[in-house]
């Protein structure tokens, strides 16, 4: 079936997207994955090509490109690379972080970090996941007391994406704890602020070279001018930004799926055995013939999910439908593109063994697959 989602313009920019990945992240990815750290000069790269920080506004450094399917086209280039750990902090950056800022920030704060953030100069995070806490927001312990011009903070978060690296961290804490749901705000804690640590870079299944970090608050004063969007507004604000966070996760999983689906068709007709390729024996067919069928449908809701978040339409029921389907259909193709490799699957210098791995985290953040089936759920009740 025809494909019509992207334009001309889209496709001379999925050049220079190709161009940027085999220049500055392919060459070195795979001692990226060895120290478990992507090198600060790929930011710097990502943004002076353009990369990263499409949204931010031109006043404010960046192009002010808000069509969702330019991150598209990074996503699709990135899966066919096998290059995820670096897409993967990309995504929080631009699908996450950027649009909290642009949304929610003051002018001075837009002023002081976007420009940064379009640049690749500043490196951000969102801490909303603490040791005892995952996709229950309302669970949160990190608290914030306010005294005189500063919030005071104390808390841990845990699983935080570009912990390691980032040079601002948006910070989910409880303000008033008498307040329930609106009792929660959000803290913009900078690098270096006294009380703030970084503790263990953690040591995943998959991933590698993206770093995810325990981070500590103790004591942090946050001045008042930190604080992002509006007192007791925290979860409201986390909720509204949610089904963007999940629809990068859906772009991602499904982009991962079609180029593990594209490597193992190459190599079912190039590996023989008894004397033919593997592809020529009809269970291989049929295996590949199920895959590209359940690709290209879900392919279908997902483009049509990044059209609707273009036109302010995508509802939190959608993104988690295309969030869960996409992800559990990612996991389930490279599973079984694995197998039609044999042995060779198994091993991470085929890019199919670093999808193996570098898939399995995406059911489990952004809302694991249960939560995206309650909230579903939730909505068929009422209705």
């Amino acid at each position: 079936m025809r494909r019509t989602l992207f334009t001309e313009d889209h496709e001379a920019y999925r050049e220079s997207v190709r161009e940027f990945i085999a220049r500055e992240v392919t060459p070195h990815y795979d001692d990226w994955e060895e120290n478990r750290l992507v090198d600060r000069s790929a930011w710097l790269a990502a943004g002076k090509t353009g990369i990263i920080g499409l949204a931010v506004p031109e006043q404010y450094g960046g192009s002010g490109e808000l069509d969702f399917r330019y991150r598209y086209i990074v996503a699709e280039e990135i899966a066919r690379s096998a290059t995820t750990s670096f897409g993967a902090g990309l995504g929080l950056h631009d699908d996450i972080v950027i649009p909290y800022i642009a949304d929610l920030g003051t002018d001075e704060q837009k002023q002081r970090w976007l420009p940064g953030m379009a640049a690749g100069e500043i490196i951000c995070a969102i801490a909303m996941t603490e040791p005892g806490t995952g996709s229950d927001l309302q669970g949160i312990k990190t608290t914030a007391v306010r005294d005189g011009d500063d919030w005071i903070l104390n808390g841990q978060k845990t699983f935080i994406t570009s912990g390691i690296h980032a040079d601002i961290v948006i910070v989910a804490a409880r303000t008033d704890p008498s307040a329930g749901s609106r009792g929660f705000s959000l803290l913009v804690v900078e690098r270096g602020m006294e009380g703030f640590t970084r503790g263990r870079k953690l040591h995943k299944v998959g991933l590698a070279a993206q770093d995810t970090a325990e981070l500590s608050f103790d004591n942090v004063r946050v001045p008042a001018g930190n604080l992002l969007g509006t007192e007791g507004g925290g979860l409201i604000h986390l909720m509204e930004r949610l089904p963007r966070e999940r629809l990068s996760i859906a772009v991602s999983a499904i982009c991962v799926a079609r180029a593990a689906y594209e490597w193992t068709k190459a190599y079912a007709f190039e590996r023989s055995a008894f004397g033919k390729p593997i592809g020529d024996f009809q269970n291989t067919r049929f295996v590949l013939a199920e895959m590209l069928t359940e690709i290209d449908v879900t392919q279908a809701y997902v483009d049509n999910a990044v059209l609707a978040i273009n036109d302010g339409e995508l509802s939190a029921v959608e993104a988690a439908q295309a969030k869960w389907w996409a992800s559990e259909l990612q996991k389930r193709v490279v599973d079984r593109c694995v197998q039609l490799h044999g042995g060779y699957g198994y091993m991470m210098e085929y890019p199919i063994g670093r999808a193996y791995v570098d898939s399995r985290i995406q059911t489990i953040y952004g809302g694991t697959t249960e939560i995206m089936k309650e909230i579903i759920g939730r909505d068929i009740a009422k209705s």
